[in-house]
């Protein structure tokens, strides 16, 4: 951990902008009547000299769900509270551990893609890959978009720091693209703990290249065993591209099962073009059912073809 610390520092008027915009996010409609509950189990918290790794059994229904103020937190207690399903967030104040009742969460067997996104991956005129650029990913998932310049942002200069020991531990992944003109035009960045991956952002500077992206970080993890990709929260992407939302029961008993052993180690290298991973987009398509399996079961079944 000796080596020189790269990450932005935030000036005085980014962290006044960052905390207006983070205090106009708790006051929506919507969140403003958990903010009472969230002031009252962080002081709480607070005065019990805040928490190093959350317990499961103690989190607060209000807000959802809120699991104490992260206290000494380091890349070893945020991989130590991801096994047991919580992860380190907040735009202002101090950091926070959350889980979720319910999250969103994807089979790879069950990822799909739009016909359009298809045919253009199968020109392979954008190279993917892995771990080449991984704080340069992480700072242009932090940054404000252009369709939207007062972005506000959980990818404070802390989480940063945070995730760039993550990657320095082999924790902590990227997954890029580039154009033919050799530009980093997308990518994003997550965690892996044994065999399950947890996807925290993603960014995009031309059409579709997030899709394209994370199909081929989904057909890598596939193929190098992994049972479910960890989204968190519902999006709109995410649910077209074949996540489902899971309880909060079935996600902690998968990552009992899952989260402590395999796994790709060191760092990653693409093993795919995405011409390939889009003939296996293609062979997952089947035709519509009436309900789902398990996720638990499609997991675990998932794991034993890996294998």
């Amino acid at each position: 951990m000796n080596a020189e610390d790269t990450t932005p520092r935030e000036t005085w008027s980014k962290w006044i902008h960052r905390w207006i915009l983070g205090l106009a996010y708790a006051a929506r409609p919507g969140r403003i009547g958990d903010l009472p509950s969230l002031l009252w189990h962080s002081a709480l918290d607070i005065a019990r000299g805040g928490t190093v790794v959350p317990d499961a059994s103690r989190t607060a229904s209000r807000p959802d769900t809120f699991a104490g103020i992260c206290r000494d937190i380091s890349a070893l207690t945020m991989i130590e509270a991801a096994r047991k399903g919580f992860f380190a967030w907040a735009h202002c104040g101090p950091l926070k551990w959350w889980t979720r009742e319910k999250r969103m969460a994807l089979v790879f067997n069950e990822h799909k893609l739009e016909k359009r996104c298809l045919r253009e991956m199968k020109k392979n005129a954008y190279r993917v890959s892995f771990d080449t650029a991984f704080e340069t990913v992480v700072r242009e998932c932090a940054a404000p978009r252009a369709y939207n310049w007062h972005t506000l942002t959980w990818i404070t200069p802390l989480m940063q720091r945070l995730y760039r020991d993550l990657h320095r531990l082999g924790y902590a992944h990227s997954f890029e693209i580039w154009n033919a003109d050799g530009k980093l035009v997308g990518g994003g960045f997550g965690i892996s703990i044994g065999r399950v991956f947890l996807s925290d952002s993603l960014f995009s500077r031309e059409r579709d290249v997030s899709k394209m992206v994370s199909s081929a970080l989904y057909y890598h993890l596939a193929k190098w065993g992994y049972v479910l990709c960890d989204g968190r929260d519902y999006t709109p992407m995410q649910d077209a591209m074949g996540y489902r939302e899971i309880s909060r029961a079935d996600y902690e008993a998968i990552l009992a099962k899952h989260a402590h052993t395999g796994g790709r180690q060191g760092r990653w290298v693409a093993e795919a073009d995405l011409a390939t991973v889009a003939q296996w987009v293609s062979a997952n398509k089947r035709p519509a059912i009436a309900g789902k399996t398990p996720v638990h079961e499609t997991a675990t079944a998932e794991a034993s073809r890996a294998a």
